[in-house]
């Protein structure tokens, strides 16, 4: 099976402190060991053997476009103004090639094998999220501060990598934009499986695969967490601290 990767480049509104601290006003770049920082995850996608084409979406198309790897299967496109509309958009448009890997520009450490893990181990779902289990993360970089999800079995941070196997999800895609603005927007997802659920998450007496099972059932979906080998898969560089020690990593200092 071969996917569209989708590299989500835009920016928030209004000014961003941490880009403009590294003499950007685009957060995609923020130099990362000499290079800008969106160039590292396209650089990966291109090198996997699960990936075809590769849209690149942001504000600023030219100026991503020139830091970019010269490679035909690249395009980048206008971003809408907000993550759910602009995946929404890729729905809608006849001509969007199924199905869609979806990953963020931030996500410098990501590596070619974790693409194809990750692929390999979507293929029968219609949404696939993946995940980095604690334990695993904190093994290699035990100071690292990450938002941890935390079930029976386990605590998980996102890797910012998700399948989306058909315009099907629209549905999804929809609720995900009813909480997008929400900084607790996975408590918001999961109160759609009603209070006793979120009292079972909370107590951590219910699995990450439980959950997914039920919200499965819920959205009429196959909805599959993806626990990622590789624990450079939870770490993005969204301030100064992750910024830091991405670069310390690839120094091999870390």
């Amino acid at each position: 099976m071969t996917y569209t990767a989708v590299v989500l480049a835009g920016s928030r509104p209004g000014r961003d402190s941490f880009a403009e601290s590294f003499g950007t006003d685009l957060k995609a770049l923020i130099p990362v060991s000499g290079e800008p920082m969106i160039r590292r995850p396209v650089r990966a996608l291109v090198e996997s053997r699960n990936i075809g084409r590769i849209l690149v979406l942001g504000q600023a198309p030219e100026r991503i476009t020139a830091a970019l790897p010269d490679d035909p299967r690249i395009e980048v496109r206008e971003s809408a103004g907000t993550i759910a509309g602009t995946v929404l958009g890729l729905l809608d448009d006849p001509a969007t090639q199924w199905p869609l890997l979806v990953t963020t520009a931030d996500h410098a450490l990501l590596d070619p094998t974790t693409v194809d893990e990750f692929c390999n181990a979507a293929k029968a779902a219609d949404i696939a999220i993946g995940v980095v289990e604690r334990a695993n993360l904190l093994a290699r970089f035990p100071q690292s501060q990450r938002t941890w999800l935390k079930f029976r079995g386990g605590a998980y941070t996102g890797a910012n990598l998700f399948v989306l196997g058909s315009p099907d999800v629209v549905l999804a895609i929809e609720l995900w934009r009813s909480v997008e603005q929400d900084r607790k927007k996975a408590w918001r997802i999961l109160s759609l499986l009603g209070p006793a659920t979120l009292l079972l998450v909370a107590l951590r007496l219910i699995s990450l695969d439980e959950v997914m099972i039920r919200l499965s059932a819920r959205l009429g979906l196959t909805i599959r967490a993806v626990p990622l080998s590789n624990p450079l898969a939870g770490v993005d560089v969204d301030k100064a601290e992750d910024h830091a020690l991405v670069e310390a990593i690839l120094a091999g200092k870390a």
